[in-house]
């Protein structure tokens, strides 16, 4: 299967004929060993924080190893967005300036059963050749058969009926990969966790970005706060969410163009 290339490689054609047959791709070696095990290290506190949450609303059966927005000023977060990995491609992809939808990770176990191991797609609507949303996964663990390589379905982002698992589980690839590798896949991909028959853990940086216009998950820049942008870099705050915020009120609203909370350019 023609579903790898060497980042950073940043060749356009070949990104489109593999993302229009096959719906993802892996670029090996795009992330450096410090970067990563910054990322990694920093995954257990960052559980432990939202595991709480998690069992105090009553929603800890499916959720076991997956956290969620872990978009935060002290943390990794910064340092790896401000690298833009893959972004000519995303940019590419959803035909101009995108924003963040979602950063999580998983940390898969033996024995855990978080609903990210049932067959899904990311997004609920099938939009077919109008891209929405893009989906990235950093490995911060090698990928084996053994501890739970993500099953892709090559080809059914262009589909819109899910498969049976049946079908998918006989028919799925999977993203058997080296640590420090990303793969970029279609949001209408459909695919699923493997599950982790090791002792040791399989963990993943998950995201989506996605058109401005398109509602992330989470209020990013409310989260982290307005003065906070503006200490930003220009790509920062692009991606983030700032240049594509709601106004509040009429005050907000009623600005000259440099100063609105929904910047030119977002689509």
């Amino acid at each position: 299967m023609k579903n790898k290339l060497s980042y950073p490689n940043t060749d356009l054609a070949a990104f489109d004929e593999i993302m229009a047959e096959y719906g993802w791709i892996v670029y090996e070696d795009a992330v450096d060993d410090t970067l990563i095990n910054k990322i990694a290290d920093s995954l257990e506190p960052s559980y432990e924080a939202r595991r709480k949450i998690q069992i105090k609303n009553g929603i800890a059966a499916a959720m076991n190893g997956t956290l969620h927005h872990l978009v935060e000023k002290d943390t990794f977060t910064m340092e790896f967005l401000e690298r833009n990995f893959c972004a000519a491609q995303i940019r590419h992809f959803l035909k101009g300036n995108y924003i963040l939808n979602s950063l999580g990770a998983v940390i898969n176990l033996k024995g855990d059963m978080p609903y990210v191991q049932n067959v899904h797609r990311d997004i609920r609507s099938f939009t077919g050749d109008y891209k929405l949303m893009i989906q990235m996964m950093v490995i911060l663990d090698d990928f084996t058969l053994e501890n739970g390589a993500t099953y892709l379905l090559s080809g059914s982002h262009k589909r819109e009926e899910r498969p049976t698992d049946d079908y998918f589980y006989k028919n799925a690839d999977r993203a058997v990969v080296k640590k420090g590798s990303i793969i970029l896949f279609d949001s209408n991909v459909w695919h699923a966790t493997g599950k982790n028959n090791t002792d040791g853990k399989r963990r993943t940086l998950t995201m989506a970005f996605t058109r401005p216009f398109f509602k992330p998950q989470l209020d990013y820049p409310r989260s982290l706060g307005y003065e906070y942008g503006e200490s930003l870099s220009e790509d920062l705050r692009q991606v983030l969410g700032y240049n594509a915020r709601i106004p509040e009120n009429l005050e907000e609203y009623y600005q000259p163009v440099e100063k609105r909370m929904y910047q030119p350019g977002q689509g």
